[in-house]
């Protein structure tokens, strides 16, 4: 069940085959159903998650209860609401799964007595959050400079193995656009071959 989470974390960091026994047995696995939520708003995020399979989008609704995804979470990538989860304050977001997934979840208590314990650990966890970090702001760069066709072009090519997973709905709540948008810039692109 942790196979994946360990070649995940042995991409990142040097760590003895004890140790990262001992993180990994930290965790639990979650099994989510599609279109079930791991958060929702108003919730306070409790767990931290790995995605082992599956497909989850990270969003909020706004007043006119349309979505606005910040990001999609699949096969060995890390999703959580941040914010809720170290302030443990109510959430913003919501987490719900696309596809039937499952999910390796740590709890904050867990998670902060394994940083004293392992100083490997809270090494990895600062290497992802500054790539986290990294990645938002090129996203809100991107979002600030590159016209919608082109911030389309860059998700197909950066993100292939999520964008064929998911719907235009989907694809046009992260980008900002309307589905026909879209379906417009598809055709676009179809016509072009």
């Amino acid at each position: 069940m942790t196979g994946p989470l360990k070649e995940h974390i042995r991409k990142y960091i040097e760590i003895s085959d004890e140790k990262l026994e001992k993180y990994c047995s930290a965790f639990i696995l979650r099994k989510i159903n599609k279109k079930e939520f791991l958060l929702k708003e108003g919730e306070v995020c409790m767990y931290e998650g790995f995605v082992l399979k599956g497909c989850f989008k990270v969003f909020r609704t706004n007043e006119s209860a349309d979505e606005q995804v910040l990001y999609f979470g699949i096969e060995d990538w890390w999703l959580s609401d941040m914010d809720s989860f170290i302030n443990q304050i109510p959430s913003q977001l919501n987490i719900q799964a696309i596809e039937d997934s499952e999910i390796l979840l740590i709890s904050k208590e867990d998670k902060e007595r394994l940083y004293l314990e392992l100083p490997e650990i809270e090494r990895l966890m600062r290497l992802k959050f500054q790539m986290s970090i990294i990645a938002l702001q090129r996203r809100i760069i991107d979002n600030l400079n590159k016209p919608s066709d082109e911030r389309y072009q860059d998700f197909l090519r950066d993100y292939p193995q999520i964008a064929h997973r998911l719907t235009n709905i989907q694809i046009a709540a992260y980008l900002g656009v309307t589905p026909e948008f879209i379906s417009r810039i598809r055709r676009k692109i179809v016509n072009k071959t």
